[in-house]
């Protein structure tokens, strides 16, 4: 993951998005506000990466994978306002600003988030696609419901809600973080696969298990940044787990195991990528920045 390509991909999806909600009659001002004010707030952008750069990887446009891209990333995007939520983890700062509810109201943060997850069905149905097939457009829909539902990210959360202050092993702990954090980081690479031309069932069984290894990988690191980070850096409050009495991979494994956890993540995410016959050159950066981020 060269910082060009990352600008770049980052430049085009803020186009994407922000074209998309321009077109959004203003039937409410104050929804439509916090809406846009959580969607564009920056952030690393990780998800549409995926779909772009394996995407593009494997012979997929630009333009079919906007349409993915964005929507993946409204899905994100509720699901941090939800997740600050004082209901959730009561959290007061997201990407170095106010979170969705504190810089609105409650009210309007759970709307906004509502509106949001409704928006990333829009925009993966209703796109413009110029060589995907439908029957693959219908399996992203569904690929996107499955992934963010009961079976996936929200299950993970409940999961995780239901554990505060309560000990917890280190599967049931995986199989948390693979449904609450891996699970969109997964529904990302398979965008990609449905949107490109390829259709080698081999292929994507390799892109999923790089997917979910990089998708736990990165929760590790965050656990630990959550010790080792800085807020400012962060863009968000750090120790917050920690305060919360949240199960963690430092506090059931130690951090320096919960490290070499993280380096043993993506070594086996690079090992999927060589099966691969692709420049995975891309990837390949994106599962070591994983480890090596600070915020």
């Amino acid at each position: 993951m060269t910082l060009v390509s990352l600008t770049s991909y980052q430049q085009r999806l803020e186009q994407v998005l922000q074209q998309q909600l321009d077109k959004k009659p203003l039937t409410d001002p104050r929804l439509h506000q916090a809406m846009a004010y959580s969607l564009l707030l920056g952030g690393k952008r990780m998800r549409p990466f995926l779909v772009y750069s394996c995407g593009q990887m494997l012979g997929a446009s630009l333009a079919d994978l906007d349409g993915p891209a964005a929507a993946i990333e409204a899905l994100h995007t509720y699901s941090l306002i939800h997740d600050d939520l004082p209901a959730m983890d009561n959290d007061d700062l997201r990407r170095g600003k106010a979170t969705c509810h504190k810089a609105f109201d409650e009210a309007s943060a759970i709307l906004a988030g509502d509106a949001l997850q409704t928006f990333a069905f829009e925009l993966l149905s209703q796109h413009d696609y110029q060589q995907v097939q439908p029957q693959r457009i219908l399996t992203m829909v569904q690929q996107l419901a499955l992934h963010a539902g009961y079976n996936g990210m929200c299950g993970g959360q409940a999961i995780d809600l239901a554990h505060t202050n309560q000990k917890m092993s280190v599967e049931a702990l995986e199989q948390m973080h693979q449904l609450k954090t891996g699970a969109l980081i997964e529904c990302s690479v398979r965008f990609a696969y449905l949107a490109s031309p390829v259709d080698n069932v081999a292929h994507l069984d390799a892109l999923v298990r790089y997917a979910r290894a990089i998708g736990l990988a990165f929760q590790v690191q965050d656990d630990i940044l959550d010790i080792e980070g800085d807020t400012v850096v962060l863009g968000k409050t750090a120790g917050s787990d920690q305060k919360a009495n949240k199960a963690t991979y430092p506090a059931l494994l130690g951090l320096d195991q919960a490290k070499q956890k993280a380096h043993l993540l993506v070594e086996e995410a690079l090992a999927a990528l060589r099966e691969l016959p692709y420049a995975t050159d891309e990837l390949v950066a994106l599962a070591r920045y994983v480890i090596a981020r600070q915020f």
